[in-house]
């Protein structure tokens, strides 16, 4: 019965294609991923900037405004971190739908828990982008000093330290942030993006 009541409410939205047209825009969901201070907010909120001045539209979505809202109740095990990476992947399906180019900045350490994103969002409108500093870099980055208390007891379960990452397989792109500034990375990310994420009608 829910189901088919969610068929029925579907049916009766404006379809995303019309969505996509009225905004010029082919939705997708770009997915940084990497080690915690790798540089993936940075880098999202830069995208984000560099796209809307390019008239797209876009809503990035990390660990502050996730976690501080519909996530909040969640903490850092192997169950929260995945359920947390589902409800993301969940609200992300519904920016897509709504014709909105979705930016996401999240650690998601696994293959798992990637693969759970990709399954719920679509393979075809998941860009998955690893950000591949050294770990030495992460560290010295890390102005909260979240390295420095993991690594003396104080915080259970931090990626890279006592929690593993698992370095995704085929990603779309691979950056090296310790080597590649924030303006030579974000020029890389937008030269292989914006033929996929411009509908042909712009240029008509």
């Amino acid at each position: 019965m829910g189901q088919r009541t969610n068929d029925v409410f579907s049916e009766k939205l404006v379809n995303r294609s019309a969505k996509e047209l009225k905004l010029g825009q082919h939705a997708r969901v770009i997915w940084f991923t990497g080690l915690p201070c790798s540089g993936k907010t940075t880098l999202a909120l830069e995208l984000e900037k560099e796209l809307f001045n390019r008239d797209f539209l876009c809503q990035v979505l990390d660990g502050d405004n996730v976690r501080s809202g519909i996530n909040s109740n969640l903490g850092f095990s192997n169950i929260d971190r995945l359920e947390n990476i589902r409800r993301i992947a969940e609200v992300s399906k519904l920016f897509v739908s709504a014709g909105v180019i979705t930016i996401n900045a999240f650690v998601s350490p696994t293959n798992e828990i990637r693969n759970l994103a990709r399954e719920i969002i679509g393979n075809d409108d998941f860009i998955e982008i690893f950000l591949n500093p050294s770990l030495a870099a992460c560290e010295q980055r890390d102005v909260k000093g979240m390295y420095k208390q993991a690594r003396a007891g104080q915080i259970s379960d931090f990626t890279g330290v006592n929690s593993p990452f698992e370095i995704p397989a085929q990603p779309f792109l691979e950056i090296h942030t310790d080597i590649e500034d924030v303006e030579t990375s974000v020029q890389k990310i937008l030269d292989n993006i914006l033929p996929v994420l411009l509908l042909e009608s712009r240029n008509a």
